[in-house]
């Protein structure tokens, strides 16, 4: 495994799996042979078998792990419990067989039903927000872990707007689904100035689909257009997911980041 995946890519799977209700198995081999390198997925509360599990161990690639949460987590993860809660188990990427029919009148064939064609996404939309956007942005932050009320997020968007850097939201269809935030940052050290992406959330039920990539490249966009030649992002050193995010957009870890809380004047 540790020769397949990085760190970070195996905890951003583990959080995906986490975020979807499983718990990610690991192989216990740490060299070739059995079920060295693969996966699986249990329940997180009944540590019920659901993807992946064989009778010679496991059997999921990182992949299908991957495929598995993003685009069958509805259908064929409850299928996958309800053959676990009967004491069957759920294999890696399983091939469906149709079962004959047992012997019946025979009777006039019905035309197949036409397969139902998914209905697209509501359109993506960025665009710099206003003052009235606070009010979905304040649950965005809470997520964080930062508390603001929507009057206090208006007045700051007000005044970044003011500075010309507005703050940057994605909206899909009625919903406020992400926020971004940057800064332009004039540097000695460089001939040209320094961008910087000092915020970026996107809603929970909304993440995955590239809402955050065009958040950064939209906000790319605004500090290419300010002359800033270098863009840079900072994240807490606890959310591995977000490493490996900014890690497929091309960013590279170059330094540390320290920070120090500041006392009022005269404290």
């Amino acid at each position: 495994m540790p020769d397949q995946l990085s760190k970070e890519e195996v905890e951003a799977l583990r959080e995906m799996a986490a975020n979807r209700g499983c718990r990610l198995v690991r192989s216990r081999r740490r060299k070739p042979g059995g079920d060295f390198g693969r996966l699986g997925l249990a329940d997180l509360k009944s540590g019920k078998e659901v993807f992946g599990f064989g009778r010679k161990g496991l059997e999921a690639t990182p992949e299908e792990i991957e495929s598995f949460l993003r685009g069958s987590t509805v259908s064929t993860w409850k299928q996958s419990l309800a053959a676990a809660g009967k004491g069957g188990r759920a294999r890696a990427a399983p091939e469906s067989k149709a079962t004959l029919p047992s012997k019946a009148p025979a009777g006039p064939k019905r035309p197949p039903k036409p397969a139902r064609v998914p209905a697209d996404p509501p359109a993506l939309r960025i665009r710099p927000a206003d003052a009235v956007d606070g009010e979905a942005i304040a649950p965005l932050l809470a997520g964080l872990g930062f508390s603001a009320m929507a009057d206090e997020l208006a007045d700051r968007i007000g005044r970044l707007s003011r500075m010309g850097e507005a703050v940057l939201v994605a909206r899909q269809g009625d919903s406020l689904v992400g926020c971004l935030t940057w800064h332009v940052v004039p540097v000695l050290h460089r001939p040209q100035p320094v961008g910087r992406i000092t915020l970026l959330v996107v809603a929970e039920q909304a993440r995955r689909s590239g809402i955050g990539r065009a958040l950064v490249e939209a906000a790319e966009a605004k500090l290419r257009q300010r002359g800033c030649g270098l863009v840079e992002v900072t994240s807490n050193i606890r959310l591995r997911a977000a490493h490996a995010f900014y890690r497929r957009l091309g960013f590279e870890r170059t330094s540390y980041r320290f920070a120090k809380p500041l006392s009022p004047s005269g404290g």
